[in-house]
């Protein structure tokens, strides 16, 4: 993390030895945004990307608008520079996200510059692990299956048909989603609904077309989401309707290697999950030691956006 001083009245004095950068009010290189409203918000996300950096100012500094910034840039080429003038921001700011920002803008004060040395110097001893990603499909076996209570339910309605073994990556833990089947097998007591998925409750992560997840009370008419097979070959298709419905649920458990995951679905025999020998199988006849299709992604996610980082979910 770069250390620039505010050096606009030219009296950084001694601080200024330590700096990367003297700030003399407008660079080439720099884009300034004050950062007062979602307005503003958008305005800083169009140019990341576009420039090399993006100083921010805030008169009240709110955390959120910057996580969402840093989890825009981060691989974009843009980096982000945030102006501090109290000393009790410089932690927060620089491990926003746990990232932080890649530099800070200081008043000549030595109370502030003191912190932010301190904590710079901390921070380059942090070194993130970058797990590997599996784009492809795993098998994960079924060690547990339980009630998953009585919540709402929601069918996905696409503009489109899906085909035999194609349905949503679905699943209550972001780093483990599960396949599952759309309604494109008859049942005996129902036709089929070759456009939907019965895809879960609501607090349940989806994959979108574009890689970001969503959870599943988030969707609406237009969304795209990605429609995957069971070879792993992967597409696009438009939700054209989103049904919510109160439902009782299973909760089914599965692991890959010290991985945990799960999935709350509703408890019907029209909801399917395809297994490792691509058969497809209700979940009301999976038992434990099944193997499910799943996808591995142990990023961390900030709005959906994927970043590397440390990350939980039980």
């Amino acid at each position: 993390m770069e250390l620039w001083i505010d050096d606009i009245n030219s009296n950084s004095g001694e601080l200024g030895n330590h700096a990367d950068r003297l700030w003399r009010g407008d660079a080439p290189d720099v884009a300034e945004i004050d950062l007062s409203n979602y307005k503003s918000q958008e305005e800083a996300i169009s140019m990341i990307g576009i420039v090399p950096w993006i100083l921010i100012k805030c008169k009240n500094w709110k955390m959120i608008p910057l996580e969402n910034l840093i989890s825009k840039s981060l691989g974009s080429g843009t980096k982000i520079v945030v102006s501090i003038s109290d000393e009790i921001d410089v932690l927060g700011v620089s491990f926003a996200l746990q990232h932080g920002v890649d530099a800070l803008l200081l008043p000549p004060i030595k109370e502030i510059w003191d912190r932010a040395l301190k904590v710079n110097e901390s921070k380059k001893n942090i070194k993130f692990l970058e797990k590997e990603v599996i784009s492809k499909l795993s098998c994960a076996k079924v060690t547990s299956i339980e009630s998953g209570g009585f919540g709402e339910r929601v069918c996905i309605d696409l503009i489109e048909r899906l085909a035999v073994g194609e349905g949503m990556l679905i699943g209550s833990v972001s780093e483990i989603l599960c396949l599952v089947h759309g309604e494109t097998i008859p049942s005996e007591y129902v036709p089929s609904r070759p456009f939907r998925v019965n895809a879960g409750p609501v607090h349940s992560y989806i994959l979108m077309a574009d890689g970001k997840t969503k959870y599943l009370n988030e969707l609406e008419a237009g969304n795209q989401v990605a429609i995957i097979n069971s070879k792993g070959d992967e597409r696009s298709a438009s939700i054209g309707r989103i049904k919510i419905e109160r439902r009782p649920f299973l909760k089914i458990v599965y692991k890959y290697d010290e991985i945990l995951g799960n999935l709350i679905t509703q408890q019907a025999e029209t909801v399917r999950i395809v297994t490792n020998l691509n058969h497809i199988k209700s979940v009301t006849e999976l038992v434990i030691g099944d193997e499910l299709l799943v996808r591995i992604d142990s990023r961390m996610r900030h709005i959906g956006n994927p970043l590397i980082g440390d990350i939980r979910e039980i």
